[in-house]
This record gives C-alpha cells, sequence and structure tokens, in this order.
C-alpha cells in the first residue's frame, strides 16, 4: 500500500496535483450572479449554473484526463457529447448538494478554511504557509483568492454531506460472513472448450447469402467522406534554431537559481506500517494504536532489530519483504506527516509513532545524501537550453495570435500566414474523416478540414493546435462525398464473417447438446477435458471471466455438475464443478476487514439514494441543450 506510493512517485504526484490545485468542479464565484438568462445552462431550484461554469467545469475535467491518461487519451473523448453530459450532470449534483448543505446549515469556519489552504504545499515556502506564493499560485491560474477560498468553502461543505453517509454505512455480522463464504468461496473445475475454429471448414455460404448481407447492411460499407488539403504548420521549434542566449544571461540565471539547479537533498528510511483506514471506527483507530505501541517498544528495546521487526510485523506489502526500506527519496514523494517525521530525523534515529492516511508508521532514518551544487560548466547547457527555450515561447505566443488572426483575415489563402511565420504550404494524402492519422491530423484538426466553411466555402480552417506549440491552419484541394463500396471490393470480406458467424453458430451447437448429455447422465461423451484447477471469485487464472460467473452462480445439488457458456470470438466453453468448499470466515482480521469495506459500501450506497431522491424532488431545468447535445 505505502509502497505503491514510493514506487509510483510521478503517478502520485500528478493525482496530488488533481486534487490539490482545483479543488472543486464547479466555479461557485458566479453562484449568486444575477447574470443574463441567455448565459444560464442549468437551473437547479432557482439557482442558475452559467455557461462561463460549464465552460470551467469542462475545460478542468479535460485537463485532469490529459494528466491521467497522457498519450492514452482519445482526443475525440474530451469534446464528446458523453463527456459534456457527464461534466453537467456533476455540476447539477454539487450545486443541488451545496443548497441542501446551507439549507442543513452547514458551516465551514473560517479556522477550518485556513487549516485546509495552509497545509496545501504548492501555498508553501519551506514547509509554512507563504501568502505571496498563495496569491501568485492563484493569478497564474487565473483565479481570485475571493473565489478560490468560497470554492473550497463549498466544497468542504459537500465533503461533510458525503462524509455523514459514508461513515455511517453498515456491516451486520451475518452479512459479513456470507460475504466471506461467498467471496472466497472456492470451486474446483476442469474447463472442456468447444472452438468455432474446428467448424471452418464445414462452414458453407453461397452467392446468395453473400449479396444478401451486403444489400441488408450498405451502412456497414459505407466509405467515409475523404479530403485532400494543403497546409502551413506553425511550431516553436521553428523558433528555436534561431534563437540566441548570451553567456552573460547565463551566468546571471545561474547566480540567481543555484539552490535550484543542484541535487537536492535525498534520505533513505524504513519503516513498520500498521494500517487502518482514515474512516475506520473509534475501535478500529485505537486497536491499530495499541498494536503499533507494542511494536515500537520492542524497537526501542532493540533497535538494531529493526529490519527483522519490520518482515514479521509490517503490513505495507511494497516494503516488508525489505526489512521496511523505502530506499532514497526526495521531499514531495510521501504523504505530509511522513515526510516531516523523516526529514526531521537525525541519521540512525527512529520516530515515536507516526499517523498517516495509511495507518501508523515507526520510522528508522538509514541515510542521508545531502544537497549537491552543481558547478557552473556543468549547469550552463541546461541553462542555455532554459532561456532559449523560455524566449522562443514568448515569440511562439506572439506570432501564434497573429498567425491565427492572418488565417482568419485572408481565408481564400494560405501564403500570408505561411509568409509570416516563415514556413512552407505542404500538401496531405487522402484524409478519412473520423479517421486520426497522427499529428497533424487529429480529431480537432479533422473537425475543422470537414465544415461547410471550408467544404463548401472554400475558406482555410481556423489555425487548430494540434499538440503543444504546434499550431496548424489547413485549405481544401480535393474533396470526395460519402459513397458506399461496390460489392465486388467487398465480397471476400463478407464471405469470410459469414463463414465465421455459421462456424461459431455450429460451436454452439454442438456445445449445448453435449451439456444436455452430461446434465441428464444419460450418456457419457468422450470429452477432452482440461486440467483441475481451484478457483475463487478473485482468483480464476486464465479461465473466460463469462464462464466463471456461470461456474459461480451454479447451484448444484449434486456434484459432479455441468454448466455452459457461448463466448464470442471463442465458442462455446463447456465446465465440470467437482467440489465447492466456503471461504472461512474464522479469522478476526479478515472479518474486521470486510466489515470495514461492507460500511464504505454501504455508505456510498445510501449516498448515492440521497442524491437520487435529492435529485427526483428538485426543480431542474437544462436550457441550452445546444451544448449538450441528444440530453435525455
Amino acid at each position: 500500500m505505502f509502497g505503491f506510493v514510493h514506487n509510483n512517485k510521478r503517478f502520485v504526484q500528478i493525482i496530488f496535483a488533481i486534487i490539490v490545485l482545483p479543488f472543486a468542479l464547479w466555479g461557485v464565484d458566479s453562484y449568486n450572479r444575477s447574470g443574463n438568462t441567455a448565459d444560464e445552462v442549468a437551473g437547479v431550484n432557482g439557482s442558475k449554473i452559467t455557461q462561463q461554469e460549464f465552460g470551467n467545469a469542462l475545460s478542468q475535467q479535460q485537463d485532469r484526463l490529459r494528466q491521467q491518461l497522457g498519450k492514452n487519451l482519445d482526443p475525440a473523448l474530451l469534446d464528446s457529447p458523453e463527456m459534456k453530459r457527464s461534466v453537467l450532470e456533476n455540476l447539477i449534483s454539487q450545486r443541488m448538494m451545496l443548497l441542501s448543505a446551507k439549507d442543513l446549515r452547514l458551516v465551514v469556519t473560517d479556522e477550518q478554511l485556513a487549516s485546509v489552504i495552509s497545509g496545501v504545499e504548492a501555498f508553501q515556502d519551506s514547509g509554512k504557509f507563504d501568502r505571496k506564493r498563495y496569491e501568485s499560485v492563484l493569478a497564474n491560474q487565473g483565479r481570485s483568492t475571493i473565489a478560490f477560498e468560497e470554492n473550497l468553502r463549498n466544497d468542504l461543505m459537500w465533503q461533510q454531506m458525503e462524509e455523514a453517509y459514508l461513515q455511517n454505512g453498515y456491516s451486520p455480522s451475518s452479512t459479513v460472513e456470507n460475504i466471506i463464504h461467498l467471496n472466497e468461496q472456492q470451486r474446483t473445475v476442469t474447463v472442456s472448450p468447444v472452438l468455432f475454429q474446428s467448424f471452418t471448414e464445414q462452414a458453407k455460404v453461397d452467392e446468395d447469402d453473400l449479396k444478401k448481407y451486403y444489400n441488408q447492411n450498405l451502412q456497414e460499407f459505407q466509405v467515409k467522406e475523404q479530403a485532400k488539403v494543403e497546409y502551413v504548420k506553425f511550431t516553436m521549434d521553428d523558433l528555436l534554431k534561431n534563437i540566441e542566449v548570451s553567456d552573460e544571461d547565463i551566468r546571471k540565471y545561474y547566480e540567481e537559481h543555484q539552490s535550484q539547479l543542484g541535487t537536492p537533498e535525498e534520505r533513505r528510511a524504513a519503516h513498520i506500517l500498521i494500517t487502518v483506514a482514515a474512516g475506520a471506527s473509534q475501535e478500529e483507530q485505537e486497536a491499530a494504536k495499541a498494536k503499533a505501541e507494542q511494536i515500537l517498544q520492542k524497537v526501542i528495546q532493540s533497535p538494531a532489530k529493526f529490519a527483522e521487526l519490520a518482515k514479521q510485523n509490517s503490513q505495507d506489502p511494497g516494503s516488508a519483504a525489505e526489512g521496511g526500506d523505502l530506499g532514497f527519496f526526495g521531499r514531495g514523494m510521501m504523504v505530509k506527516p511522513f515526510e516531516d517525521a523523516v526529514f526531521s530525523l537525525k541519521s540512525g534515529e527512529i520516530s515515536a509513532l507516526i499517523k498517516s492516511d495509511f495507518g501508523y508508521h515507526i520510522i528508522k532514518l538509514l541515510e542521508i545524501k545531502p544537497s549537491k551544487a552543481i558547478p557552473f560548466a556543468e549547469a550552463r547547457e541546461t541553462i542555455f537550453s532554459k532561456l532559449r527555450e523560455q524566449k522562443a515561447a514568448g515569440k511562439f505566443a506572439e506570432l501564434a495570435e497573429k498567425f491565427s488572426n492572418t488565417v482568419y483575415e485572408q481565408s481564400d489563402t494560405l501564403k500570408p500566414a505561411a509568409d509570416l511565420v516563415g514556413g512552407g504550404i505542404e500538401r496531405s494524402g487522402w484524409i478519412v474523416n473520423g479517421v486520426e492519422a497522427g499529428e497533424p491530423w487529429t480529431a480537432k484538426m479533422l473537425q475543422a478540414i470537414f465544415n461547410d466553411e471550408v467544404l463548401k466555402n472554400k475558406r482555410n480552417t481556423a489555425a487548430i493546435e494540434v499538440a503543444p506549440n504546434v499550431l496548424v491552419a489547413a485549405r481544401l484541394i480535393e474533396y470526395k462525398p460519402v459513397a458506399v463500396s461496390e460489392f465486388a471490393d467487398v465480397r471476400g470480406l463478407i464471405r469470410q464473417k459469414l463463414l465465421l458467424d455459421q462456424a461459431f453458430k455450429m460451436a454452439v451447437e454442438q456445445g449445448k447438446a453435449t451439456l444436455t448429455r452430461l446434465q441428464s447422465g444419460k450418456d457419457s461423451p468422450k470429452i477432452s477435458w482440461g486440467p483441475v484447477q481451484d478457483i475463487t471469485r478473485a482468483k480464476h487464472g486464465s479461465l473466460d471471466p463469462i464462464l466463471v460467473n456461470t461456474i459461480f452462480q451454479a447451484n448444484p445439488v449434486k456434484l459432479p455438475y455441468y454448466v455452459g457458456v457461448e463466448v464470442v470470438g471463442k465458442g462455446y466453453l463447456l465446465a465440470r464443478i467437482d467440489s465447492i468448499v466456503d471461504g472461512d470466515s474464522t479469522s478476526e482480521e479478515k472479518r474486521l476487514r470486510y466489515a470495514q469495506q461492507l460500511r464504505q459500501m454501504t455508505g456510498e450506497e445510501m449516498f448515492r439514494a440521497y442524491l437520487a431522491d435529492a435529485r427526483k424532488n428538485a426543480d431542474i431545468n437544462i436550457k441550452l441543450a445546444d451544448i449538450v447535445p441528444d440530453q435525455p
């Protein structure tokens, strides 16, 4: 658990950034504005959600997805109707809950607000809250302190309401036992697949079948519209080669930023963790603390046995086997209480109990790697590159606006825009609408090209950002409308599809017939069963999840018991259940763990039910349907 945080530092930093800086999805700074009704996206019990709030929330959610998914993000997702509907639904739920919180007179005091803000690392200098840094960070995001604090206050009220439900979930002992018995139930099975591939030679289709399928599924053979364009690409990299940086500027930067250029201090620590969830009951918290205190006394009596005690007692699977050793790490890599303790210890020193969201820690500082400044000669190239990029970024921002204006104002030619940035006009191959083909043919670029202004009115596209610091504008050269492929061109594909479909049906029919014989017990067909294996709902090796679900849904009166299921892409899978052993619920630690999970699940379900009921009784009016198309 705690080892995961350490071993995935970059991922955790991104998540912390997402949690810390935005705080809330909605812009409540406009919560009490009267505004223009034309600017209203939706209303909740008379409270307006403005178009600006919706735009801000959508932008923040898009930024989150970019940070979380990186290269794995499908750009089309960012502007999809589903994304917009999801954001609007969140805004409506949040506004509805905020109004309920205010009706219940829930209050977040100034002291509570100040405590949360002062604890945000982004607002701290040397571990202490810094007012100037706080204002600077918000200013860089284009946000005022007043609006930010109002957003945060409302966000904390939302959390109070949510926590009230999450902490009051229930977990009856009988239900806990049943869940353990079912969830950890072990079934001994063996599988025999009836694969469709073995029927492909028997499958047959005739010409009439092929033509019939073609005529009934013309949309399947539709070729999307295509276009060839000429385009101008303007990038910051184009500017870098002409940017000069003087030695004087490099030396000045080095002298002003020496503390940032060296290697920061790192510390190597080991810990013993006794886990307890942040939302656990007082009884569970005290039990975990008592256990940790007992271990701490053993550590104090025999400090040299810290690694041995960590292997025996630590509940952090990522480090226990290594004697609790977490390796070297710098500031910002661990949760704050843990980090503060580590950086306050001397080498070889052992901490008192440290409480974090993971539980109770006993920490031993193993080694200190002090910060180290690097000589000017070593830093020179890095500083040169940084200053050159800064200058190029400034020039790019200046030219980007002029580039965009030129493309728009002289929309019948790309030459003035190309001359402005010193670029050439390139030509594309055939571009298919909706089919991304790497940079620059991203979803946004395709949307800009396949637009009436470009296709019918022969105008330039807008300057589209297809990647960070990369702008592209295009102009139509040639166009092919939507068309349907000729039967002769797709005949082979249709034949292959129908043969595979028929082979699959034959496999399913044989599988079902075999299952009927097995279940009747009248016949004992020769079946090649696979190896016998013990499975649970959570641990089932390479077995198909659909088959596993069917195996555990079965309620055999007599064993062996046979089940079967058809699986697309495979055929029919037969399974024989030989034995069933319920999960063991005698372990008190296991019962506590399951009870805690059940309380959380029921608390979440109660909260969802409350939201659904509040939504049902709320006066909700979605006004700008064009922002969220196909609104149900």
